[in-house]
């Protein structure tokens, strides 16, 4: 299993550079390392001297490089649907769907690019992924994926299951899952508890996901005021998708951020001319160290505590709830459901409070 970062931050302030700077300086350490470029037009690899490529194209000694084209996935996987239908009806009703049409039912294309960044962490060929995504809250909600569709199978599950709609495409959820999401899911999965198989694919993304040793995001920002509100806006933000942020890199400026970003650690990053990635891979942060960080949920059983992660909140833009043996905290525009564990479940919330930037929740 590979080590999975990206980065998050207002668009300008050097996301990519950052990006390529990391993925060179583990390169140079002698890990192998792919980086995942979201934006698929020729202006993303000109920084890396490659033509748009969406398979991995190599760049140096152990640095590979990869496009991410969400309809070209879909299309691909689409495809094999049709395939299925026209084998086994007789009259097939998806022939005239096409695969890009499926982007605009919503998350289809964020699951798709997560699916690709599991593929490849799962292939075994990498020690490094990084990905550069779009760094921004379209990029927590691609990562917040494997949680948002886990409680929406939860909740809605028996409500589908009794509706026109779920009968009607009863028959494509196997083969819709399996061949774009590579899950096989069943129509049983919406009307009991999901299979070992569905649990088991959604449980290992939201582990990754929480595991600050396999998946870590930075903020990027440089001295200006709408960058760091922003950086801090989306620091607040990725505690909400159960995402590490390890750490703020200020970039092109050597300005002192940190007490705006308390307890992160601080980087500044100088300014260099094109193409001297020596002078900005020196001054890059231990990535490794993002599991010091503040942990964005922390569930002390033998305390009866939920403990949430919510810097840059106060209370007055805080909401919680709770429903059955979930608590809902709403900060933002983000809302997150936490699943309590056999020891807490069903337990009634007594009361809760902010320290030290968390909500504690006692139960």
């Amino acid at each position: 299993m590979a080590f999975i970062l990206t980065f998050l931050g207002k668009g300008g302030v050097g996301r990519s550079t950052v990006a390529i700077a990391a993925a060179k300086k583990y390169a140079q350490a002698g890990k192998r390392v792919l980086l995942i470029g979201q934006d698929p037009s020729p202006a993303w690899g000109i920084a890396l001297g490659m033509s748009p490529s969406f398979s991995p194209v190599n760049l140096e000694n152990n640095l590979d490089a990869v496009q991410i084209m969400a309809t070209a996935a879909l299309e691909s996987g689409w495809e094999q649907v049709k395939a299925l239908e026209a084998k086994y009806l007789r009259s097939p009703t998806l022939k005239n769907v096409y695969g890009q049409e499926l982007g605009i039912l919503p998350g289809m294309d964020s699951a798709v690019i997560l699916k690709e960044i599991w593929d490849y962490d799962k292939s075994g060929q990498y020690d490094v992924i990084i990905f550069d995504g779009d760094g921004d809250l379209n990029t927590l909600r691609l990562l917040g994926t494997p949680e948002i569709l886990s409680w929406y199978i939860r909740r809605f599950r028996e409500v589908f299951q009794a509706s026109d709609l779920g009968r009607a495409i009863s028959p494509f959820i196997q083969p819709v899952t399996s061949a774009i999401l590579n899950v096989s899911w069943t129509f049983d999965n919406f009307a009991a508890e999901p299979t070992q198989e569905a649990n088991q694919v959604l449980d290992e993304g939201k582990k990754a996901m929480a595991d600050p040793n396999r998946f870590a995001a930075y903020l990027v920002t440089d001295a200006s005021a709408g960058a760091i509100a922003k950086a801090k806006y989306l620091w607040g933000s990725a505690q909400q998708v159960n995402v590490t942020v390890g750490g703020v890199i200020v970039n092109r400026s050597d300005a002192d951020v940190g007490p705006e970003f308390e307890p992160l650690t601080n980087t500044a990053l100088p300014t260099v001319e094109a193409d001297h990635w020596e002078d900005l891979i020196s001054h890059l942060p231990d990535f490794s160290q993002a599991a010091q960080a503040p942990q964005p949920l922390i569930i002390d059983t033998a305390a009866r505590q939920v403990k949430v992660f919510l810097p840059t909140f106060d209370k007055k833009q805080v909401k919680l709830t709770q429903y059955g043996p979930e608590i809902t905290i709403e900060a933002g525009d983000q809302r997150r459901n936490i699943l309590l564990p056999p020891p807490l479940k069903g337990a009634p919330v007594k009361g809760a409070k902010f320290q030290n930037q968390y909500l504690i929740i006692s139960l």
